[in-house]
């Protein structure tokens, strides 16, 4: 009978700080949700501009800024989350220092992207911290149920900018405005979608989201809300 093979020879010990420097693969890109600032507003207001949808507002970033941000002196603000919101979601090639705020601790992630993203409107959205850019923007406010005596949150607006769209960014939005419902013991979370736009609807459902097709949006708006108003 043959002799058995000689075992291997022991591998080299591991040093456990050559694995905390090893770079990950792909393209790291850090981002943010926070809550927004008045120096947000330009901003907020570009993204609509950016997507040709000017013809549908009336807007400018002074109203945005007077109904967002009124002037505490003139007019009581409510805190975050009794009034309108607005989350930030900020892209930066460098990590984000940590920062604290007394209503709503940021959400920092890290994502490794095949390739780079190009941004080619990315001067327009620098902002002042850290060589960021604003990728996108969710803004909600407070509504309530009397089915289950519980207030919620209803989404008025979500928006990605194109160049970051189909990276989970729009996920992680919703995710931050769930995860405060939730954190306040608040009953849903609300919004709409067009009903030809089936792949949001099915990204919706797969998210666990129901699309209420008995329901219909129901609204009164300028001349028509203004000659109801009269009678």
């Amino acid at each position: 009978m043959a002799a058995a093979a000689p075992p291997p020879p022991p591998s080299e010990p591991i040093d456990p700080t050559t694995l905390q420097t090893r770079k990950p693969l792909g393209h790291p890109l850090f981002s943010r949700i926070r809550l927004a600032t008045p120096l947000d507003v330009p901003h907020i207001h570009q993204m609509a501009v950016f997507e040709r949808l000017t013809h549908l507002f009336s807007t400018t970033e002074s109203s945005l800024s007077a109904t967002l941000f009124p002037n505490p002196a003139t007019t009581p603000t409510p805190p975050p989350f009794h009034t309108f919101t607005v989350f930030i979601l900020e892209v930066s090639p460098t990590p984000f220092p940590p920062t604290s705020h007394p209503h709503f601790t940021p959400i920092l992630k890290t994502h490794h992207l095949d390739l780079p993203i190009t941004d080619p409107d990315r001067d327009a959205f620098q902002t002042c911290s850290n060589d960021a850019v604003v990728a996108g923007f969710v803004l909600f406010f407070p509504n309530y149920s009397t089915f289950l005596a519980k207030p919620g949150f209803y989404i008025e607006d979500l928006f990605v900018r194109e160049c970051y769209r189909r990276k989970g960014f729009g996920k992680m939005l919703l995710s931050a405005v769930a995860a405060q419902a939730a954190r306040m013991g608040y009953g849903r979370v609300e919004w709409v979608v067009l009903d030809w736009n089936v792949n949001a609807i099915r990204f919706y459902e797969e998210m666990g989201a129901q699309v209420l097709q008995e329901w219909r949006v129901c609204r009164l708006t300028g001349e028509a809300l203004q000659a109801y108003a009269d009678k």
